[in-house]
């Protein structure tokens, strides 16, 4: 069987490239359902893009690589596709847009401007294989018990990456990379929980605060959350892309506050107070009673001089962390790292070396921070690389 294009994964780039990609399209995907991940992202309601999204929210070995792709396909352009298609929306923080109904009306809107591209779709279809001989690819697929090798001028990875395998995520897109000569970067969980010594934390568990969290020169101001296994929450989640195992993150409890003129003045006002009883005015009970004896925090606060009190403060703002490791990919919302940009054209996604072979969406060496950006990095790419295909004709 032959198409001009045929598109590995039916994930939020896969089903964009299609709609641009025009001529003869097959989206392939193993699921049994498309945009799976777009289904259960944002609890159900999709954080589809950011207002505030640009280069600078995206991390990568090349950082100027994504410049190209997000600068010709914009969050407004993506917000004008959803005004099309009456889907109603809202920001609820930090620029994050989300559905006011449900994320499947993303998924629906994909499908449809899919099908109004003459593209098709094929759910339950194992990827056997990926050759490439003169006349272009030749990819061998089961489907319904059946081995079909469908022909393509050109190849489209959009199979992602390693995060949430339970969705079905493998490491497909990295399989077919290498087989073609394309290098990885490391590759690793982002967006995901970090663990502490088992029981650290544990009586901590639903505890949540804004804090700002930190790793080498990164910071990020949002919330923080306690678990059974570690941290989480927006804060920490962020700055997880950031982190290597072995190394520390620096959590300022109290952003926004000076702690030393604060104890300073309480000292002055309310000196008989117990430690463990100021430091609970200052931070949620819980977490007070934990570091007052983490801290071996004792006696009143007359009892501390300026050298404790401004220790005490400095602890409070950067409070020193090594976790032992993350969740894993498990729970990780995306892959950092993946294909490595050099071999591939920021115009189009297209390997330089292997011509009709492109790689999108998470597959590639960009992640985004957590709030849409990378919904939006897989619009940006998946029409970058369809849309070059269409001007090939």
């Amino acid at each position: 069987m032959q198409v001009d294009t045929l598109i590995l994964g039916a994930g939020a780039a896969g089903l964009m490239a299609a709609a641009h990609a025009g001529g003869r399209v097959l989206v392939v995907d193993h699921a049994k359902a498309p945009g799976e991940k777009i289904r259960i992202s944002g609890g159900g309601r999709c954080n589809f893009t950011n207002l505030h999204a640009s280069p600078a929210n995206f991390i990568s070995r090349n950082p100027h690589f994504c410049k190209s792709a997000l600068k010709r396909y914009t969050q407004w352009d993506f917000l004008d596709l959803v005004a099309r298609h009456g889907i109603a929306w809202h920001e609820k923080t930090l620029g994050q847009l989300f559905c006011d109904g449900s994320a499947k009306e993303i998924v629906a809107m994909l499908l449809a401007e899919m099908k109004a591209a003459g593209a098709d779709l094929w759910l339950s279809t194992a990827v056997l294989s990926v050759a490439r001989d003169d006349a272009g690819f030749a990819v061998t697929l089961e489907r319904e018990g059946r081995q079909v090798v469908m022909r393509a001028a050109h190849l489209i990875v959009a199979t992602g990456g390693k995060s949430i395998p339970k969705m079905g995520a493998t490491g497909l897109a990295y399989d077919i990379a290498r087989q073609f000569g394309h290098a990885l970067t490391d590759i690793r969980p982002a967006l995901v929980p970090l663990t502490f010594q088992p029981d650290r934390f544990a009586p901590l568990a639903g505890v949540a605060l804004p804090v700002t969290a930190a790793c080498h020169a990164t910071s990020f101001a949002e919330a923080m959350l306690f678990t059974h296994r570690g941290l989480s929450g927006p804060a920490i989640l962020q700055i997880s892309s950031y982190w290597v195992e072995g190394e520390s993150i620096r959590v300022n409890l109290m952003p926004g506050t000076d702690p030393y003129a604060l104890l300073r003045a309480q000292r002055q006002e309310s000196g008989r107070r117990q430690m463990q009883t100021v430091l609970a005015q200052m931070l949620p009970g819980r977490l007070a009673d934990h570091l007052a004896t983490d801290w071996a925090l004792t006696g009143n606060l007359a009892d501390q001089n300026d050298v404790k009190l401004r220790a005490l403060a400095d602890r409070l703002t950067g409070w020193e962390l090594t976790p032992t490791g993350s969740e894993g990919y498990r729970t990780a919302e995306v892959t950092l790292g993946g294909v490595d940009t050099d071999g591939l054209s920021s115009q189009s996604m297209m390997s330089k070396t292997v011509p009709g072979l492109y790689f999108i969406g998470e597959a590639v060496d960009v992640t985004g921070w957590l709030g849409g950006y990378n919904f939006q990095w897989a619009w940006s790419s998946g029409v970058a690389a369809g849309r070059d295909i269409a001007a090939k004709g």
